[in-house]
């Protein structure tokens, strides 16, 4: 029996294994392994790419929702409001630095923040907003955008599952004052280790989360505030510029490979991923509902196919934020979504008749 992976690094590394070992054989040949010269062309490239002025390469996507918010001075007394409908990051670096998460809930249909209810939570101690691209497609982000030009808040896109996606014809990252994003191996534009990256318009918050990058030095052993050691490694930034050439025509392919499951299971009682208007979506993962999903999932782990839960328990609902207060049923979308979606194996490389076969079972599974 095929045994079929949510995703497969070792294809995606096998079409690009001379170019990446090559690179990697650059970095060590210069001897420059911290913020050395792939670092500075990554950080150009990926800000031409999202459409922006600037990008701060850090060690990891979790640090630069974290470095962005305190370049910003998000801390004690203040509320961000975000998703309860995504990883603990986005929630975990507002408490890192004192504040408090506010959640709200998700669209249905999207699985994106429902902006609809975002100015209600607004109140004086309200500082930011952080929209989190969920599984590879955009939230509302030009009403995002309008409430908290209204209230003079901060807006940062958690944009770790959504690089190379659009929302109205311009790239996810260009929207908010900041925009973060991950590198971590599994996400589209994946490194071989930890990665993350600020983009940003703003001259002056950038030169802050460069400083906070490194101590809080500036220049080094002159500490004007204390910062962090989160720095993008070398031998990373020369991995993500190779793969970085390629993310285009990745992210094509997964829209193309969703494309194909959408046909072969809608006449299935599983809800497949929608996609609103005006959003390009980058499938990150493929999210289906399903109502019998423990079942299904171990029905298809008996045929081979793994798949995986994002996310089993929504943030206000997670032990650490019982003092929040949030009762059972309080968002209750995010709360349904939790108890129903998963993700079927979905990658560039992953084949057509691979899908068949994932389709196949997923029909088996309901004719009994």
């Amino acid at each position: 029996m095929k045994q079929i992976p949510l995703i497969d690094l070792k294809a995606q590394y096998e079409t690009i294994r001379d170019e990446v070992r090559s690179a990697i054989d650059d970095v060590l040949e210069n001897g420059r392994y911290i913020l050395g010269p792939d670092v500075k062309a990554l950080e150009e490239e990926i800000a031409a790419f999202c459409g922006v002025k600037y990008a701060v390469g850090v060690a990891n996507g979790t640090d630069a929702l974290l470095l962005a918010l305190d370049a910003k001075g998000i801390g004690p007394g203040d509320e961000v409001i975000t998703t309860p409908f995504t990883f603990f990051a986005t929630a975990e670096v507002v408490s890192q630095l004192g504040a408090t998460p506010v959640f709200v809930d998700i669209d249905p249909k999207t699985y994106n923040i429902d902006v609809s209810q975002i100015k209600a939570k607004i109140n004086e101690k309200t500082k930011a907003i952080i929209p989190v691209h969920i599984f590879g497609q955009p939230a509302n982000m030009d009403e995002v955008v309008a409430i908290a030009n209204e209230h003079d808040l901060f807006v940062l896109e958690d944009a770790a599952q959504a690089i190379g996606s659009e929302y109205k014809g311009r790239k996810i990252g260009s929207w908010g004052h900041a925009a973060t994003f991950s590198f971590f191996p599994t996400k589209n534009l994946g490194g071989y280790g930890d990665g993350g990256m600020v983009v940003t318009n703003d001259e002056e918050l950038a030169k802050k989360i460069r400083i906070l990058r490194v101590h809080g030095s500036n220049p080094k052993y002159y500490h004007s505030v204390v910062g962090y050691n989160s720095r993008l490694d070398e031998l990373q930034a020369a991995i993500l510029r190779v793969k970085l050439r390629y993310l285009n025509q990745w992210n094509e392919a997964r829209r193309q490979k969703a494309s194909l499951y959408d046909e072969l299971l809608k006449d299935t009682p599983v809800v497949t991923p929608y996609c609103a208007e005006n959003r390009s979506h980058i499938y990150h993962l493929y999210i289906i509902q399903a109502t019998e999903r423990d079942d299904l999932m171990k029905y298809l782990k008996e045929k081979g196919i793994s798949t995986g839960v994002y996310y089993p328990v929504p943030l206000h609902q997670q032990d650490v934020y019982n003092y929040l207060g949030y009762e059972e049923g309080s968002l209750p979308n995010a709360e349904y979504m939790a108890k129903r979606t998963f993700a079927l194996p979905l990658y560039a490389e992953l084949e057509d008749e691979t899908i068949h076969y994932i389709a196949d079972a997923v029909k088996s599974f309901y004719q009994g």
